[in-house]
């Protein structure tokens, strides 16, 4: 999986805390609900206990078992749901709620408090600067793939498309954008 898909995930921040790096990364995010019922930030997860509790004040339980997907799955009791007052906000098409939680969600936990810090918003603007010049080199030099083998031919696949573009940079600072239109003709 490259790098750009997988940054934010719970995966790779669990790697980036267990590696004891601060993590200055927005966190990829699907839990809020869109459909005018509960998202799972209303829920209150009480981690000593390991269960959830609804903004009803039910619980919602685990066996601990985390499945296929690398989440744990929190589910209530559907005696206490059917009658729930709060039921058509809540599951509106189901028996009964249930919760995924990643297995991972102590890191995402981490970086989503660290994102609303200064020193995240500071880091996440000088990242976009050296984000954009690797954005740049797979869009415009078509570096979208390593096309040599190896690390060594891959470092040094790198090295030349940097050059490439640092070279490029260098001659627009220097000698400004290309002006005038002019082009050799073979008429």
């Amino acid at each position: 999986m490259p790098l750009d898909t997988a940054y934010g995930t719970g995966k790779f921040l669990a790697l980036v805390v267990g590696a004891g790096i601060m993590p200055h990364i927005p966190v990829w995010d699907k839990s809020t609900r869109e459909d005018n019922t509960f998202s799972r930030s209303d829920f209150v997860f009480k981690k000593k206990s390991n269960i959830y509790i609804c903004p009803a004040g039910k619980t919602l339980g685990t066996t601990g078992h985390a499945g296929s997907d690398h989440t744990i799955r929190y589910i209530a009791s559907v005696l206490d749901w059917r009658a729930c007052s709060l039921k058509p906000r809540c599951c509106p098409n189901m028996p009964s709620r249930r919760i995924l939680r990643d297995i991972n969600e102590d890191a995402r936990e981490l970086a989503r408090r660290k994102m609303k810090t200064k020193a995240f918003l500071k880091s996440r603007d000088e990242r976009k600067r050296v984000e954009m010049r690797f954005a740049h080199l797979k869009t415009h030099h078509g570096f979208d793939r390593m096309r040599l083998g190896g690390l060594s031919g891959a470092r040094d696949e790198f090295h030349l498309a940097a050059i490439v573009q640092n070279l490029k940079t260098m001659a627009l600072r220097l000698l400004g954008p290309p002006t005038g239109g002019v082009c050799a003709s073979l008429a």
